[in-house]
C-alpha cells in the first residue's frame, strides 16, 4: 500500500513538473547529463562519463537504498536527464511512473535488465527462515536486487550504461568506448583478485551477523554464507534464535571473521563476536556511502579492493 500511494504522489508531481519545467537536457555545452538512484552505478557512469558531461546521484550520502522515495527535485533531476540508471526491482517501483509521465525523452538504464538475475534466498538460520536452506515456494520469486555485487556483473552493467551514453550522446561515443574499455580491464583485475584469493583459502564461508546483499558476489565466487537476514530485508532486529545460530555457526566451524554492511546497525556484529572471539569487518555492498566518503570521490573499485583485503582474513 504504501509504494501504492508513494507511485500515485510521483506520478502527480511529475505531471506537475513536467507542465512548468523545461524539455529534457540539452547534451550542448554543458554534456551529457546522467542520474542515477544508488552509489554502484553512479560511480560507474562517473568513471565512463569522464568530462564529457555530469552524473547526479538522488539517494543522500548516508541514506537507506530500500526506504528511499524521490522528492519533486529529484523527479525534476529525472525530467532534465540525458541518462537515467536504476536498479529496478521493489524498491524501484516508483520509477515507472516517473519515466511515463516525463516523457520519452530520458535514456533509461535498468540495472536488472543487464545480468542474469538471482532468487533471494532464505538459508539456514536466517531471519523468517526454517532450518534448511532453500527458497519459499509459497510465494511469488522475489529477486536480489543487488546486482553490482560482482564485478562480472558490474562490466556487464557498465556495457550497457556505456551504450546508452553513446545513444545520448553520439559526438562522445568513442570517449565512451575508450572509458569502458579502461574501467573494464579494471574489474577483470579486480575479479581475478577476488578469485586468485577464494583459490588460496582455507574455507569457502562466510557469516554476516548483517543482512547479506552480496549474493551475486558469493555466487560468482562459489562462497557459502550463513546471514541473519537476506539482502533487500526490511528487517534490522534479529530475534534470539537467529543471533544464538550465528554465534553457535561461528564456533562450529571457527570463523575468523563476521562481516556487517557499510551503515547498517553493527549491534548484532559485536554481539557475535563478543561471546566467539571472531574479529568483525566490515564488507562494503556498495549501495551507499558515507557524506565524508562521498565528498571525498570514493570509488567502487576502492571499496571492492578494500573487500580483498577483509575476504583474505576471511578465508584464512
Amino acid at each position: 500500500m504504501k509504494r501504492l500511494l508513494t507511485s500515485i504522489i510521483v506520478a502527480a508531481l511529475a505531471l506537475a513538473l513536467a507542465a512548468c519545467a523545461a524539455p529534457g537536457a540539452d547534451t550542448g555545452a554543458e554534456g551529457v547529463s546522467v542520474v542515477t538512484t544508488v552509489f554502484a552505478p553512479y560511480d560507474f557512469a562517473r568513471q565512463l562519463v569522464g568530462d564529457c558531461g555530469s552524473v547526479t546521484m538522488l539517494l543522500p550520502p548516508g541514506g537507506e537504498a530500500h526506504s528511499y522515495e524521490p522528492t519533486p527535485k529529484d523527479i525534476l533531476e529525472i525530467q532534465n536527464a540525458d541518462v537515467f540508471i536504476y536498479v529496478g526491482g521493489e524498491s524501484d517501483a516508483w520509477v515507472t511512473d516517473v519515466l511515463e509521465s516525463v516523457g520519452g525523452d530520458v535514456y533509461a538504464v535498468t540495472l536488472m535488465d543487464c545480468v542474469e538475475l538471482l532468487e533471494e534466498e532464505t538459508v539456514e538460520g536466517m531471519e523468517g527462515g526454517d532450518a534448511h536452506e532453500g527458497h519459499d515456494h509459497g510465494h511469488e520469486a522475489e529477486y536480489d536486487e543487488h546486482v553490482w555485487t560482482s564485478p562480472r556483473n558490474a562490466k556487464l552493467i557498465c556495457e550497457k550504461i556505456a551504450s546508452a551514453l553513446s545513444e545520448a550522446d553520439p559526438g562522445n561515443a568513442a570517449e565512451y568506448e575508450a572509458n569502458l574499455a579502461d574501467y573494464s580491464a579494471e574489474l577483470e583485475k579486480l575479479d581475478a583478485a577476488f578469485t586468485d584469493i577464494v583459490a588460496r583459502g582455507s574455507r569457502d564461508t562466510l557469516i554476516f551477523a548483517d543482512r547479506f546483499p552480496l549474493l551475486y558476489f558469493a555466487r560468482a565466487y562459489g562462497l557459502k554464507y550463513y546471514a541473519a537476514f537476506p539482502g533487500c530485508s526490511e528487517d534490522a532486529e534479529p530475534s534470539a534464535a537467529t543471533v544464538a545460530f550465528i554465534i553457535d555457526k561461528v564456533r562450529e566451524e571457527a570463523i575468523p571473521v563476521v562481516f556487517h554492511v557499510e551503515l547498517a546497525n553493527e549491534d548484532m556484529c559485536d554481539i557475535v563476536c563478543d561471546e566467539t572471539g571472531a574479529v568483525k569487518r566490515q564488507f562494503n555492498a556498495c549501495h551507499n556511502v558515507t557524506r565524508a566518503q562521498f565528498n571525498d570521490g570514493v570509488s567502487y573499485l576502492e571499496l571492492m579492493w578494500e573487500n580483498t583485503e577483509v575476504l583474505k582474513e576471511a578465508l584464512a
